[in-house]
């Protein structure tokens, strides 16, 4: 095992920036490996929450993630994901790099979403307007990865939480903060260019008039076919892209229920791959919405690039 790299989250966030991991991402889906060939992850329930088994293969490498989520973990002061991420030689199956997998987890989550919906950025000229539900590392996460891609500067970055006086000082050295269900969440969700939900919320979070059309939208709360962080109506005339069509129809329950509800068409989808590779694009009124729910695959494309860096 002395061959075996460590990777602690500290020389993960300093080996790839959210851009180089957003870089990662497209370039796996620009080459041959296509996401609807990835292995199903395996969501377990136990008595603190469910683990969750994420093995993949992309070309020399097999990589599995092990996660725990414990729904009580925030009352105990500690994370909810506990995670470990294992890379092995694809041929001889030997164990090559052990990375911290919740590390790994908060820097591909954000990179997802952008490289779902990267060509869409072009869209935006001017300094943007960004609307951030949650305020933990994945809307944080968010926040970095939008201001690193991005061509242009953030003009205003707003977290909305049901609990400000809990917000660490972090999230408020990248923007500001104001409390949920508030008529200032309203005047920001009008002004804003890109929204993210990254909550635990199973009903929608804000009115669909709320969204002004060219809006990029990524919610990426949930792997629950029954929990929706968007408003259904808000699908009725997006480009909605997906990381896979099984797998939302299988996990994603903003897209799940949109469906049941009648205001989105499942055959309009539009999976990342298309959509980054440009054979699918949007007209720059159109909203474009991004679901993710998270796949093993996305785990493995940017461990590749950490191990080749560290």
């Amino acid at each position: 095992m002395d061959d075996v790299k460590n990777l602690d989250a500290e020389a993960v966030f300093a080996a790839l920036s959210p851009a180089e991991a957003v870089a990662a991402l497209r370039e796996a889906l620009a080459g041959d490996f296509d996401p609807s060939d990835d292995i199903p992850r395996t969501i377990s329930d136990i008595s603190a929450g469910n683990m969750i088994f994420m093995p993949s293969e992309i070309g020399n490498w097999v990589g599995v993630k092990l996660v725990g989520v414990s729904v009580g973990n925030s009352e105990r002061g500690l994370p909810r994901i506990m995670a470990q991420y294992l890379m092995y030689d694809s041929t001889t199956l030997e164990l090559r790099t052990i990375i911290d997998g919740a590390a790994l987890t908060t820097l591909r989550t954000p990179a997802v979403s952008l490289a779902a919906i990267e060509p869409a950025l072009a869209r935006f000229t001017r300094p943007v307007n960004v609307v951030i539900f949650g305020a933990g590392p994945q809307g944080t996460g968010h926040a970095d990865t939008i201001a690193d891609v991005l061509d242009v500067e953030l003009d205003d970055v707003t977290f909305v939480v049901r609990s400000p006086d809990q917000v660490t000082d972090d999230v408020h050295d990248r923007g500001r903060v104001i409390e949920a269900q508030t008529a200032e969440v309203d005047a920001a969700l009008r002004a804003a260019d890109i929204i993210v939900t990254a909550t635990t919320a199973g009903e929608p979070l804000f009115s669909a008039d709320l969204v002004n059309p060219g809006a990029v939208v990524m919610a990426c709360g949930s792997h629950d076919p029954h929990s929706r962080e968007l408003p259904a109506e808000l699908f009725t005339s997006a480009t909605v892209v997906v990381e896979d069509l099984s797998t939302v129809l299988r996990e994603g329950g903003d897209v799940v229920l949109a469906i049941a509800d009648g205001t989105l068409d499942a055959d309009a989808l539009v999976t990342m791959k298309q959509f980054s590779n440009g054979e699918v694009r949007a007209d720059a009124d159109q909203t474009v919405i991004f679901k993710g729910s998270g796949m093993s695959w996305e785990d493995l494309a940017v461990a590749t690039k950490l191990a080749d860096k560290s």
